[in-house]
């Protein structure tokens, strides 16, 4: 460890020259993702972006994010239960400020790459060593960090972090993320869809015949600044009814994105009579096909079953574009393990600043997370 060493930056403008060939195997630890973050990100948010050195050459990249709780206008406002109030108050009164070692904003292991074969001892060193410093930052400006959250890790790396540091930290699990593994033989959606059983051919059949007389269009940056009001209410309305967050976008978070990002990041608008009723995005990440945030007037959710839809517009999308596989997160498991993705586990790490708090966080910390039943679907032959 003599040899690395890190720099913290908090400007975009002030990373090395090599920042974005260091961080070339993921389009979300370069600089135009990064602006984004920087520029619009959530109100309650502050990133910070690490440049991991040996000697004095850029081999690793990674990211932090501060999250303030106290500044969220809700956590999520669907369950309305014992429970929940418990939750709320709870994380208001000693978990309200949050420090996460990756994105806190996408689903997979997007916290750090490197451009060259590197220990896990070595990592879990930086991650630990980068945790102090950014702990001792906020302590000098007379804000004490609650929570530190380390995310999202697989298994195998998981375990790997435990032969070091982190064997005394609370390994915790959530909600499985959805992954879609598309298949080789996959040319046309009709490849896809006749792969179905004839329940879920059914199923995709009476989705598109729901959908009728819906308009779906990719939007221009122009077209996402003219709907700019009316795409971030339809955001704010799924948003809100979530069973918990810890953010919300900023007004003008899509349209810089794209601004930004360009082809890389995509947004579907579903209109009605010329009216914008829903809208999906997507971020093209090399062979990965992730899912971003999307939005819907839930009046006509139902009847034209949106979500259904996008979810099937989005698998459509990665099939036709020669994608290897789509990440679709953590919610709505069940309708989108109907149209083929697998759950699979992801794993972090959380521990509380507050000794006492931190032992009996592995007691509490499954009593906070909202329980989610659901069924694995089968839908292939």
């Amino acid at each position: 460890m003599e040899n690395i060493t890190f720099r913290i930056y908090k400007d975009v403008a002030t990373l090395p020259d090599n920042w974005d060939s260091v961080a070339s195997s993921n389009h979300f630890l370069q600089r135009p993702y990064l602006c984004v973050l920087q520029n619009s990100a959530p109100i309650n948010m502050q990133c910070f972006f690490i440049g991991i050195f040996e000697k004095s050459e850029l081999i690793g990249v990674s990211i932090a994010q501060y999250l303030n709780i106290n500044q969220l206008e809700s956590f999520g406002e669907r369950d309305h239960c014992l429970k929940t109030y418990i939750r709320n108050f709870i994380f208001k009164s000693f978990c309200s400020h949050v420090l996460f070692l990756g994105n806190n904003m996408i689903t997979g292991e997007n916290s750090f790459t490197f451009k060259k074969e590197v220990s896990t001892k070595i990592i879990s060193r930086i991650l630990i060593d980068c945790t102090d410093h950014l702990i001792d930052y906020f302590k000098k400006k007379k804000v004490k960090i609650h929570i530190v959250t380390y995310k999202d890790f697989y298994k195998d790396f998981t375990e790997d972090l435990k032969r070091y540091e982190f064997n005394r930290i609370y390994e915790f699990n959530t909600q499985p993320n959805m992954i879609f593994h598309l298949s080789d033989e996959w040319k046309t959606s009709a490849d896809y869809v006749g792969d179905f059983t004839k329940k879920y051919r059914d199923q995709y059949k009476r989705a598109h015949k729901k959908v009728e007389g819906i308009t779906t269009k990719e939007l221009s940056l122009e077209e996402i600044l003219k709907e700019e009001e009316r795409i971030y209410e339809l955001y704010h309305y799924v948003a809100l009814n979530a069973p918990f967050n810890t953010f919300f976008l900023s007004k003008n978070h899509f349209s810089f994105f794209k601004k930004q990002c360009g082809k890389r990041f995509k947004l579907f608008g579903y209109y009605k009579n010329d009216i914008l009723i829903g809208f999906h995005t997507l971020l093209l990440n090399e062979e990965m096909l992730e899912t971003y945030f999307l939005g819907y007037d839930e009046k006509f959710q139902k009847e034209h079953m949106l979500y259904l839809n996008m979810i099937y517009n989005m698998t459509e999308f990665g099939i036709e574009n020669n994608f290897k596989k789509i990440t679709f997160g953590r919610t709505a498991l069940e309708i989108k393990s109907s149209i083929g993705a697998k759950p699979v586990i992801m794993t972090g790490f959380i521990y509380h600043t507050n000794s006492l708090i931190n032992k009996i966080l592995p007691k509490i910390f499954n009593k906070l997370e909202p329980e989610v039943v659901w069924q694995p679907r089968h839908p292939f032959k």
